[in-house]
């Protein structure tokens, strides 16, 4: 009897990529451009999402689970990264590439960011690319202004778009209480607001020395105490629900609570896994959709490879 044979499965390579958050976001006028300068202190946190890829074709998207306001084309961020990726290095390569969401959609934490920095990690480690560091830097910064910071992960200041990224010493432990809506609020309807609200922004925004410095010493309270974004009054202006939010949150032994990025999650910060898992716990009892991510942790990295 003959031996039975078995096709060898496609190699695949998966990449999680994290959550992040604005401890500070400062916002200065529009440039000429457009876009709006920025000096923000990111960092990433345990929300996640997996991107695995397999060579394929042609180019296409798919979710493990449904999710609304997830495009399945060609506009979704992670086969614009792929495309991207070959495109630089002259390739006419193509992937089917399937995404695991586990960070909130539309909700100012940058889980479009984290896909497309998967994808490019992902892809180079499945074609054994080898793209340098800074080469892949320009291709995130190209796709959009928090997928830079995707890559690097941990802590660090964004300028410019957000796209010009420097890792900062933070010798914090950080519980992170996230508070999610299930209505998303549109970024550039917020970035039109705070233009109302804000007509002498200043042209060039600066990070707070304060809050790198009690990042640096390892402060939870003081860096609790320096927390701080420009969008959120005009988020609030647009979501007056996620005042009641913060009224809430400021109810717990939180040391600060802040506006993810444009919104509309909401966050409490805590220095200590028992407050916040008592704090969680308690929102809970009441209805509200929250978890805990801590950070800061790792930007995107392979978990499977094979």
């Amino acid at each position: 009897m003959s031996a039975a044979v078995f096709d060898d499965p496609e190699p695949s390579v998966t990449v999680r990529a994290p959550a992040k958050i604005n401890l500070q976001l400062g916002v200065g006028a529009p440039r000429a451009d457009g876009f709006h300068p920025l000096a923000t202190i990111y960092q990433a946190v345990a929300l996640y999402d997996d991107v695995t890829v397999t060579q394929s074709e042609d180019w296409s998207v798919r979710l493990v689970e449904p999710v609304d306001g997830v495009p399945l084309g060609e506009d979704n961020i992670a086969i614009r990264a792929g495309r991207a990726l070959v495109a630089h290095h002259g390739s006419d390569l193509a992937a089917e590439i399937v995404i695991a969401k586990g960070i909130p959609v539309a909700g100012g934490m940058a889980g479009g960011s984290a896909d497309a920095a998967a994808t490019l990690v992902a892809l180079d480690r499945l074609w054994e690319l080898e793209t340098p560091d800074d080469e892949m830097l320009a291709i995130a910064a190209d796709l959009g202004s928090d997928v830079p910071f995707a890559l690097v992960g941990g802590t660090a200041t964004g300028l410019g778009r957000g796209e010009v990224v420097a890792p900062v010493p933070d010798a914090t432990e950080c519980w992170w209480l996230a508070v999610f809506s299930h209505d998303g609020l549109a970024t550039p309807a917020v970035y039109r607001h705070f233009d109302e609200l804000s007509p002498d922004a200043d042209a060039e925004p600066r990070l707070s020395a304060e809050l790198l410095a009690a990042l640096a010493d390892g402060d939870v309270g003081a860096v609790g105490a320096r927390m701080d974004n420009d969008l959120w009054a005009p988020a609030r202006a647009l979501r007056p629900d996620l005042a009641e939010t913060e009224r809430m949150l400021r109810g717990t032994a939180a040391a600060g609570v802040l506006l993810s990025g444009s919104g509309p999650t909401m966050l409490a910060l805590f220095d200590n896994g028992f407050s916040a898992r008592g704090a969680m716990a308690a929102l809970q009892e009441r209805g509200v959709d929250c978890a805990i991510a801590t950070g800061p942790v790792a930007g995107a990295h392979v978990v499977t490879y094979g």
